[in-house]
């Protein structure tokens, strides 16, 4: 897995502390961008939580899963959470070290008390004395919120700036990506009460073992969910659903649990779990099998390897402004694009982390990864391998037919209503479950003309 170290310098670390005004919780922010640009330190909020208690066990969810992995979990994980200022809302999010669980805390606008939130995206701070601090928060004291620094202390501070060395695997930039793709695709198939949500989910397997293993089923029953042991028609996949244990932590304070997911047509397929609480929304989005990442899916390969979508995408992200809710139609609008380019531009800013998913609203929003975009297109195997492919002449095109040259074997890629099939052992494999093959995107990219000699432009 390639690796590398991202420096996140922070000007102390985040504490819940006295103040005048009661426990002030501050969360310091590294560097990240603003519609100033690239700021050390943004700041984002100060104010009060409507719900502190609340607000505290989401954010330790958040946590938990940034630390966690579901998988091989001899392995350690550590990535402080992303925070975006939305104008009316906070959105922290985090992927786990195995790179299949995405985790997302949406406070909105009733569950904060205070000035108008700020635009922008950072990474913020989680350590371990935070996390112990946030488990103690009970009742409805109020808190203090606080994202970034206080102004007085970013310029009268002394010392060394607390700095942290993160491991940043490319899977996980690849991940965060995919997760977005593949949320765009999902509808909302059930929403139980309070009540049967706290039933359902402490009905579920907590541990590793046998009984949680691969691909499960659960459909629509009534005001409930019930496990059914084949993918029938309606019914919704949960894989691997110990991965769902840290919703336990909000448990207490949900008024419903929404589930979505996409048609099945058989096979395992991601699905996401919203817990909704007073002010606020905690998702987890779960990968098709808790063995296997969203880093490969390839859900996003068909966007980077089109030159229309990069350059309708450089037009389109001039056009962002940090909304909450991105209206594609809007844009259109305003960029003189189709509706359909609008979309597949937005695919290829969500690759980017230049955008996410909502489920709740159905519709992307505006944020910005702090992190070094093009890498998730320049380390995705199958996309540099498909440029190498085309680059080298290796596919001759034939009508519907083309013949690609890989190594000492040719593959026949046939493309029929839009869809590309294979005769490679991936495709027998898959069936495009997870994104086109090689032999494929490299036909995709000669057909439509597309630059070949890599990078991003």
């Amino acid at each position: 897995m390639t690796r590398t170290v991202q420096a996140l310098a922070y000007s102390r670390p985040s504490a819940l502390a006295s103040s005048q005004a009661g426990p002030l919780l501050g969360l310091e922010t590294a560097g990240g961008s603003t519609p100033r640009g690239l700021e050390a330190h943004p700041r984002f909020f100060e104010g009060f939580l409507a719900s502190p208690h609340i607000a505290a066990r989401g954010l330790l969810a958040v946590a938990d899963v940034a630390a966690a992995r579901y998988y091989q979990r001899t392995l350690l994980s550590s990535l402080d959470p992303v925070v975006t200022g939305n104008g009316d809302r906070l959105r922290f999010e985090s992927f786990s070290g195995c790179c299949g669980v995405y985790a997302r805390l949406d406070v909105l606008s009733e569950g904060l008390e205070g000035a108008r939130t700020d635009h922008g995206t950072t990474n913020v701070d989680v350590n371990d004395p935070l996390r112990e601090a946030l488990s103690r928060i009970g009742g409805d004291e109020p808190l203090h919120l606080r994202v970034g620094p206080q102004e007085m202390a970013v310029t009268t501070t002394a010392g060394p700036v607390v700095e942290k060395k993160v491991p940043l695997p490319d899977r996980w930039l690849r991940g965060f990506a995919e997760a977005q793709v593949v949320s765009a695709s999902f509808d909302l198939r059930a929403e139980l009460s309070a009540a049967e949500a706290v039933r359902f989910l402490r009905s579920l397997p907590r541990s590793s073992g046998n009984a949680s293993r691969g691909a499960q089923w659960v459909v629509p029953a009534g005001r409930t969910l019930r496990p059914t042991t084949r993918p029938v028609s309606g019914a919704v996949c949960l894989p691997g659903p110990q991965r769902l244990a840290t919703l336990q932590r909000v448990l207490r304070y949900a008024s419903a649990l929404r589930v979505y997911g996409p048609v099945t047509d058989g096979a395992a397929t991601a699905s996401a779990w919203e817990v909704v609480m007073p002010g606020m929304r905690l998702t987890l989005t779960l990968s098709p099998d808790a063995s296997r990442g969203f880093s490969g899916e390839g859900g996003v390969l068909e966007a980077l390897a089109t030159d229309d979508a990069a350059a309708d995408a450089e037009l389109i992200s001039v056009l962002l402004a940090w909304e909450p809710r991105i209206e594609p139609d809007v844009l259109a609008e305003q960029s003189g694009l189709p509706a359909e380019r609008v979309r597949a531009a937005l695919v290829r800013l969500g690759t980017a982390g230049r955008v996410g998913y909502d489920l709740a609203d159905a519709a992307y929003f505006h944020r910005e990864l702090p992190y070094d975009a093009d890498r998730a297109e320049r380390h995705n195997p199958r996309l540099v391998a498909a440029r190498r492919l085309a680059r080298e002449g290796a596919v001759e095109l034939d009508g519907e037919v083309a013949t690609v040259r890989s190594g000492d074997r040719r593959y026949q890629v046939r493309e029929r209503a839009g869809a590309l099939s294979c005769t490679c052992q991936w495709w027998a494999d898959y069936r495009g479950r997870r994104g086109p093959c090689k032999h494929a995107l490299a036909v995709r990219m000669v057909r439509r003309g597309a630059t070949v000699a890599g990078g991003v432009r």
